[in-house]
């Protein structure tokens, strides 16, 4: 696959999002059954198209927002918690900023209040926000209902630009009704109307609205059963969500569905497997601890938080559900790979090369202390994930936390598991977790003279 130079933009109705986190003993003595809650803890954090874009930003990924702010504390404290990962281009703001705050006491929502109601408008000339589509990979449309997918020239700019530029629309039903031409369109059960029962009906339903709204395809996402994709000829896929034996707090997994399947259309992947991974996205974003893990109350945006960013998984088994369900085989292939060098990039080739795709279990940085010593790595884990991702022959990558990638492997299940050096596949730990699961195990010699400590001797030797 070939992805798109640029940003991915979003564009649509950005939230302040705040938390009043505490815990409850006992009822309201002049409101039975209602609860006291005690000791609440604040914390904001983006939502709506900012949680969007927040989502997409923490794969590396250049992201830019387009929404509209008030000149208010909690416009402010919004641009605050996006910080410098996600550029910002604001449009007027006639009202407030939007400001929904959850009462939640031990761990559940039990009061919502909402304030500002603020509205986008166009107020001056269109030409930064022409250039700023211009730009984009792909755009992301995120329809709170604010008005600003209402707004005349926006929908003429997007209609122009759906011909070239992948658009994912995400409506919401006091919205507006996509442009005609999105690539992909995604409202959940309810805001599809007669999506529920089986997936076939749901698979004929999405293939309705696409006709209906001429756009390219429709995913209708169905919570903890993933989303069932279809386009307008009625051609149409299922895609499962991996269960969770906690789902915890699904506050905001609609837009990480949005901002993963909207960031795999930018890679080049066709509708299809865009959903696949939007589904992964969004069951690691609730896996991690869903809204309740984004931002901070006092620290702002963090855009490498350890909930979300130690564990993208997320994409390697969207891509290994993908090249399964056409029959190809899976590779996988695990190492530290701490300063890349010729030897990773021939071991990684050859692995490739066995078979449909590959995913690089990677090892995160405490593992390789654990492995390596105090001093290890030079090159910390989100950097090398980074460089890995940008090798023709890796298409995902899989961070771990622990000294093997066994929990990794479990639920990747890959056909083949590579690993490189002078072993024989009974000597690796990985191997009975493998073989259980129907897959061989691969021993591969590495290139003589090679190696990242041999690298580092060499420097401290001419360093001395």
């Amino acid at each position: 696959m070939t992805g798109r130079t640029g940003p991915l933009v979003v564009i649509g109705d950005a939230l302040l999002d705040v938390d009043l986190n505490g815990v409850s003993r006992r009822d309201c003595p002049d409101a039975p059954g209602a609860p006291v809650v005690e000791d609440a803890r604040v914390r904001h954090r983006p939502g709506g198209a900012a949680l969007a874009a927040w989502c997409a930003a923490l794969r590396n990924r250049r992201v830019v927002l387009v929404t509209a702010l008030g000149h208010d504390a909690a416009g402010v404290r919004l641009a605050e918690l996006l910080g410098d990962a996600v550029s910002l281009v604001t449009l007027p703001l006639l009202g407030r900023t939007p400001v929904k705050t959850r009462v939640r006491a031990d761990g559940r929502t039990v009061a919502r209040l909402d304030e500002g109601a603020g509205r986008a408008a166009l107020t001056a000339s269109t030409a930064r926000l022409a250039e700023v589509l211009d730009s984009a990979a792909a755009i992301l449309v995120s329809d709170y209902g604010r008005g600003l997918t209402e707004l005349a020239e926006v929908r003429r700019l997007l209609a122009e630009r759906a011909a070239t530029t992948p658009i994912v629309w995400d409506p919401h039903p006091r919205g507006s009704d996509p442009v005609p031409g999105a690539r992909l369109v995604t409202p959940n059960a309810a805001e599809a109307g007669g999506a529920d029962g089986d997936p076939r009906a749901v698979a004929l339903r999405a293939a309705e609205l696409a006709e209906r709204w001429r756009a390219g395809s429709v995913a209708i996402t169905l919570g903890a059963d993933g989303a069932v994709w279809a386009d307008a000829r009625g051609d149409h896929r299922r895609v499962t969500a991996e269960p969770l034996s906690d789902p915890g707090d699904v506050c905001g997994a609609g837009d990480a569905f949005a901002a993963h399947t909207a960031g795999a259309l930018a890679d080049g992947d066709d509708p299809a497997r865009a959903v696949a991974r939007g589904v992964a996205g969004a069951t690691e974003f609730v896996r991690a601890g869903g809204a309740a893990a984004v931002g901070g109350a006092a620290a702002g945006f963090d855009p490498q938080p350890s909930a979300l960013a130690v564990t993208p998984g997320g994409d390697a088994l969207a891509v290994a559900e993908e090249v399964r369900s056409r029959g190809g085989r899976v590779v996988a292939a695990g190492g530290c790979f701490d300063v890349l060098h010729a030897g990773h990039v021939s071991l990684l080739r050859r692995a490739r090369s066995l078979g449909d795709c590959l995913v690089v279990c990677l090892n995160g940085d405490a593992s390789v202390r654990a492995l390596k010593g105090p001093d290890r790595p030079l090159v910390g884990q989100h950097d090398r994930a980074h460089v890995l991702s940008a090798l023709e022959c890796v298409d995902a990558v899989w961070i771990f936390d622990e000294e093997t990638p066994l929990d990794a492997l479990e639920r990747l299940r890959p056909d083949v598991w590579v690993k490189g050096g002078d072993y024989t596949p009974d000597e690796l730990p990985e191997t009975p977790v493998v073989r259980r699961h129907g897959g061989e195990v691969v021993c591969l010699p590495l290139l003589p003279g090679r190696s990242t400590s041999g690298l580092v001797e060499s420097v401290r030797a001419t360093s001395r």
